[in-house]
């Protein structure tokens, strides 16, 4: 209501309750103002009512919802079923146009309002998280497999005879069908085991280069969050060869922003050598539902490139689950999510260490990796992988069973070995758990509970009576420094 209307209001009942109901309705007006103003996450986060209040301004400014508006075009936000248009709060229009996946549709003005400032806020929210050098981003409504499939397409405009992507090996069936999908060569790099850790092989990178030339060369595509006992890739490295040799560098950081150690990686890589291209998924790092990316970059106009790529308009609920969320977290919500996901690291790394040394097994040294961890799972007599399918039967996600068995997996007509291992022969079987943003104590102690009990059936063979193939003997403690993808790994209880 305008001041008007609160005038009328003061005719019904007592002036000093409208009063009271306009200065309450002027403190979120006042919080819209401030976003529309800064464009940055709110330092505190919105109420529910706030949001809404928002919500709806944005929705009236839509065409699909003008009072007696007349649509003739083959395109105009009609939604049959109510509870679908409640769903999406009337919004209906989906985000850019034709050309570009951030342009501003004429009929649309809330949704691109929503658009930009999602964007605006992402943009912000990846500052914060440790990338400062960051120039440009944009959420798209794809996971992060076909997120970098349009950045390498876009490369591909202005490299048209490169065709070879140099992949240090990740076994995320996501990455390699990005690679195929793009009609591009993946060039997998093998990693070296370095103590429990497999590392990037940088030596290898280089002389792939020289052999292959850069020219022919689309890009470098290295990740930062990974299964152990992968570990992140040597970005820094990396980074320099690329800058070196002019080869694009597209990082897979598919949930790397809730790790402050893979936003270092990226920063420290784009300060000291070239980072072109990261993508991250919004589901992995701010609990949205799965479906939506933010691609970002150090180079603007880059970013642009890539946004007028994406062909024809995009959905919109990806960018508007973001909105919400953002809002409702605001930058102290979502650093007290951080720092409780390095706490519950830390207390997941301590519980499965005392778990499996109860049960003869070692949690391995994986320093490097701050999100994920593995413990052996020397079994007798069945295969390890039968301790996965036990967890799942008992409602435990998310963990990973790998037992190098030999047995060779064609991805899209690519070869691997032992595919979900990293390696084509990593020394042990091992089960691994990961602490993502959102986890509690709670998931923790359930999770340990349930893994003891199903250890406690199964014949381990303890990890010393093997000797120490696996690990050196250092203690497993996890390192002061601050890191999943798709679920394709073999053993998973999510397969």
């Amino acid at each position: 209501m305008d001041s008007d209307c609160y005038k009328l209001c003061e005719k019904l009942i007592p002036d000093t309750y409208v009063q009271q109901g306009q200065q309450a309705k002027h403190v979120h007006q006042n919080k819209i103002r401030h976003l529309l103003e800064q464009k940055k996450l709110p330092e505190e986060g919105w109420s529910d009512l706030t949001i809404e209040i928002l919500l709806q301004e944005f929705s009236v400014m839509d065409s699909n919802n003008f009072p007696g508006n007349c649509g003739v075009g083959e395109r105009e936000a009609r939604v049959f079923s109510p509870l679908v248009l409640k769903r999406h709060y009337n919004f209906g229009h989906g985000i850019g146009r034709s050309g570009e996946i951030t342009a501003i549709q004429p009929k649309a003005a809330g949704s691109s309002l929503i658009m930009k400032l999602t964007n605006s806020l992402a943009l912000d929210l990846i500052k914060l998280s440790g990338v400062s050098s960051v120039k440009s981003c944009f959420v798209v409504p794809m996971a992060t497999g076909m997120s970098m499939v349009l950045s390498m397409l876009t490369f591909r405009q202005s490299r048209p005879n490169a065709k070879y992507v140099i992949w240090p090996r990740i076994d995320q069936k996501s990455c390699i069908k990005s690679i195929i999908t793009a009609g591009l060569t993946p060039v997998v790099i093998e990693n070296t085991l370095e103590g429990d850790e497999l590392r990037t092989d940088v030596q290898a990178v280089r002389d792939k280069v020289t052999e292959l030339g850069a020219s022919n060369i689309l890009c470098i595509f290295t990740t930062t969050s990974c299964f152990a006992p992968r570990a992140p890739d040597r970005l820094e490295e990396i980074g320099q060869i690329c800058k070196v040799n002019d080869i694009p560098h597209l990082i897979n950081n598919a949930y790397g922003l809730q790790c402050t150690k893979c936003t270092h990686l990226i920063q420290q890589a784009a300060r000291t050598g070239r980072v072109d291209v990261f993508v991250q998924s919004t589901d992995k790092n701010f609990m949205v539902p799965v479906g939506g990316s933010i691609i970002a970059g150090l180079d603007v106009k880059l970013l642009e490139q890539i946004s007028k790529t994406y062909p024809g308009r995009a959905s919109m609920s990806p960018t508007m689950d973001l909105f919400i969320t953002l809002l409702s977290m605001g930058s102290q919500g979502y650093k007290a999510l951080v720092k409780q996901r390095k706490e519950m690291y830390s207390y997941l790394h301590t519980s499965l260490s005392k778990c499996a040394a109860k049960h003869g097994q070692k949690l391995l040294n994986i320093n490097h990796n701050h999100i994920s961890m593995a413990m052996t799972l020397m079994v007798e007599g069945t295969s390890a992988t039968d301790i996965g399918s036990k967890l799942f039967t008992r409602c435990v996600s998310g963990t990973r069973v790998i037992a190098p068995t030999g047995k060779i997996s064609d991805i899209n007509g690519q070869k691997f070995s032992n595919f979900g291992a990293h390696s084509d022969a990593y020394p042990c079987s091992y089960l691994t758990a990961a602490a993502g943003i959102g986890m509690t104590k709670e998931d923790v102690d359930t999770f340990i509970s349930r893994l003891d009990k199903v250890l406690s059936k199964c014949k381990l063979v303890p990890y010393n009576s093997v000797g120490k193939s696996v690990t050196d003997g250092r203690e497993d403690q996890p390192s002061s420094k601050d890191d999943n993808s798709d679920k394709d790994m073999q053993g998973s209880n999510e397969s």
